[in-house]
């Protein structure tokens, strides 16, 4: 009986080797490193592979079979067919890389490029807050500098990719992802479409939940870790100590606020850039929430529908 599992373990194993072969030239060198179309692997590799028209194949499965995986390691990677995009799962959670990934701990990549987070304090405030819009590569050279915009999130929801630009110059951008008239009725879509609706009370998720975003283990909060969204009040604060009320004044702050525009609720269109920017806070105004809106005339606190997209700065806590 003994002998016969040896000789079926034996054959397995050629089996397993003779269908890699088939894939191309395998070697196996000493330390087990094993090369696809390789002859020599890397040695910091278990596995390297060589090829000019194919590529590695992910599992592919929808955020519901991804939630289902018992235990996932830090490094696991799934293509998810719900966002189309690729997970990695990290620090007991999934992290979409494709684009805006602001949760990933510093330093963290967001939309292609690694970014460092940076502390900027307000002398005459004391608030620490983070240097840049997120999805920004750079704190801000101008109050329109295009590369200090960011992402423009709807209120509460996830960096999940809805959010993300690319941004061409100081008044051109072009969202990453479409749009989509359906609702979510969870806190997490489960996918990077920008939902738009003209349907009171222009939501993007319903039933409404007013406790998103709320502080740094609030749900959904995309801020990197120890930072959140501010609230009115501290936005208000922040107003309030500029030397001009305008987005003179926005960007003359050693917060620099930028001019980034936002999309439109009913349909997604990206609108004002270059002219004017809106800064999401945490609180909630009955079925919307508040705002800094920020012009060439005038910088106030106002309200505005959830499903709006607009620009996140974190706040330290």
């Amino acid at each position: 009986m003994i002998k016969k599992m040896k000789n079926l373990k034996k054959l397995l194993t050629i089996a397993v080797f003779s269908l890699i072969c088939q894939i191309g030239v395998l070697s196996v060198v000493e330390g087990q490193n094993i090369g696809i179309n390789e002859p020599n692997p890397d040695n910091s590799a278990l596995m390297e592979m060589t090829s000019s028209d194919k590529g590695l194949l992910v599992p592919r499965m929808t955020t519901a079979e991804r939630d289902a995986i018992v235990n996932p390691a830090d490094g696991l990677i799934i293509y998810n067919t719900n966002d189309t995009c690729l997970n990695l799962y990290r620090y007991d959670h999934w992290y979409n890389i494709c684009c805006c990934d602001a949760s990933t701990p510093s330093p963290f990549i967001i939309c292609g490029s690694a970014m460092d987070v940076v502390d900027v304090t307000n002398g005459t405030t004391g608030e620490i807050w983070m240097d840049r819009n997120l999805g920004a590569s750079q704190q801000a050279t101008a109050y329109n500098d295009y590369q200090a915009y960011g992402a423009l999130f709807q209120w509460g929801r996830l960096s999940d990719g809805h959010e993300c630009i690319t941004w061409t110059n100081s008044t051109t951008g072009t969202p990453d992802n479409g749009t989509t008239t359906t609702l979510s009725a969870t806190d997490d879509p489960g996918h990077s479409l920008f939902i738009i609706t003209s349907s009171l009370p222009n939501d993007w998720r319903a039933p409404q939940n007013n406790i998103l975003w709320q502080g740094v283990s609030g749900i959904n909060n995309p801020c990197p870790s120890g930072y959140r969204l501010p609230t009115e009040a501290e936005l208000e604060t922040e107003r309030t100590s500029w030397g001009s009320n305008n987005y003179n004044g926005a960007y003359g702050s050693s917060l620099k606020f930028v001019v980034a525009g936002h999309r439109y609720y009913s349909d997604g269109v990206l609108t004002f850039t270059g002219s004017g920017g809106t800064h999401w806070s945490s609180t909630v105004d009955g079925v919307q929430a508040r705002i800094l809106n920020i012009n060439i005339i005038i910088a106030s606190i106002s309200s505005y529908d959830r499903s709006g997209g607009f620009s996140v700065r974190c706040i330290k806590d």
